[in-house]
């Protein structure tokens, strides 16, 4: 081999050793950037879940009067609205936030099924009323809706009210819910509620003292969040079978012994 064969072929090699030092230190300063980044979303992620918890349940609407719960209510306390017939055979307990969007999810799904069982006096339906949204992401709207649904109960109108509030949920970020303006115009959707009565307890707060403590027992009960569902005691959301075609199926067969 020539001499200057041999040059080229050492020239070569150190040009090809050149190039594998330099993406060694590229992708040695790649891997620094991925992990860096990679960090700072976990800071970011763990930082954001701090505030969340934090904030659970946290509610700003400070002294809210007196405990005056709405009529006919029921349970522990007297935090329990009731729907249905006592003799019904299943109880099934609701906890709900009005600014909620599983609770929404949840009523949207369930609303006509829970409907058909309370109207046929198999089921009974107890809701509690949680301002879990209120405390993490700020605002009264959960509060002020939960008054506001109180005062329909009072009227007679619990149900059909609920359920006016829940197909007309704002986003979860959209406090639309503490304006009473707002809650008037649904109020109009339910015949006979939109009252001088109704008004005047929703401009008063009369039960933002209730909900206050209704949302204390929830917060006391360590549940896992809003919606919370039990049927008997029974923890049915948490269950993945879970169908309003299954809910009806389990409170007919404890109908029927």
């Amino acid at each position: 081999m020539s001499e200057k064969n041999r040059e080229g072929k050492r020239t070569a090699r150190e040009r090809l050793a050149v190039e594998r030092e330099k993406q060694k230190a590229a992708d040695k300063r790649r891997r620094a950037l991925i992990v860096g980044a990679s960090v700072a979303c976990v800071l970011g992620l763990a930082a954001v879940v701090g505030v969340v918890a934090a904030n659970a349940g946290k509610d700003d609407s400070g002294d809210a009067g007196p405990v005056v719960g709405p009529s006919g209510a029921q349970g522990k306390d007297g935090l329990a609205i009731p729907v249905g017939k006592g003799s019904a055979k299943s109880t099934l307990t609701v906890w709900e936030d009005f600014r909620c969007p599983a609770c929404k999810s949840f009523e949207d799904a369930y609303r006509s099924t829970i409907h058909d069982l309370t109207d046929s006096g198999k089921l009974k339906v107890e809701y509690h009323l949680a301002t879990i949204i209120d405390g993490n992401m700020g605002g009264t709207g959960s509060r002020n809706a939960a008054n506001a649904a109180a005062c329909a109960q009072d009227a007679g109108k619990f149900t059909q009210y609920h359920d006016v509030l829940y197909r007309n949920q704002p986003q979860e970020i959209d406090d639309a819910f503490a304006k009473n303006s707002r809650l008037f115009e649904l109020a109009g959707k339910v015949k006979g509620l939109d009252t001088p009565a109704f008004r005047k307890c929703v401009e008063d707060g009369t039960h933002n003292g209730w909900v206050n403590k209704s949302n204390e027992a929830f917060q006391k009960g360590g549940f896992s969040g809003t919606p919370t569902v039990l049927l008997n005691g029974k923890n049915i959301y948490q269950d993945q079978t879970m169908t309003p075609a299954k809910l009806k199926q389990m409170v007919e067969e404890a109908a029927k012994g």
